[in-house]
């Protein structure tokens, strides 16, 4: 696993960990998904739209020069947007290998997996798949 992945987990564990309670914690998510770049408005096509999220989440993939895989990403709900904010902070620019074989174990660390209602933990899921799809698609190019 890359060392970067984990120690991009590790960070946002050590963030998440600041925060006694889960509405600080629903804060905190909201504020990273007002930080995230804004998805060129192109982008926001059907073919980069997730499927199996309730709200409408746009996700984008480009290989950098260096060999690595860019996310960019929008969503229409701000829970929603803060949670692909998140997916791209651990796994944009990392190289195919390293996303398809990453394990998220953070998701689970941060308690994320137990406070979210079922529609976006399948939301969430989605995300981790898609994503996680565009590491293999890259690694075979």
């Amino acid at each position: 696993m890359s060392a970067t992945i984990d120690s991009r987990q590790n960070q946002i564990i050590e963030e998440f960990e600041m925060f006694p309670d889960w509405m600080e914690k629903y804060e905190h998510i909201i504020e990273l998904g007002k930080e995230l770049n804004l998805i060129d408005e192109s982008k926001k096509i059907d073919d980069n739209l997730i499927k199996g999220c309730q709200s409408r989440v746009w996700l984008s993939a480009e290989m950098s020069p260096e060999g690595n895989v860019v996310f960019e990403a929008d969503s229409d709900a701000i829970i929603t947007k803060g949670l692909v904010a998140l997916m791209i902070r651990v796994l944009s620019d990392a190289t195919p290998k390293e996303i398809a074989e990453s394990n998220l174990h953070f998701l689970e660390e941060i308690g994320l997996n137990a406070h979210l209602s079922p529609t976006r933990s399948n939301g969430l899921l989605s995300m981790v798949k898609q994503m996680k799809m565009y590491g293999l698609a890259f690694s075979v190019r």
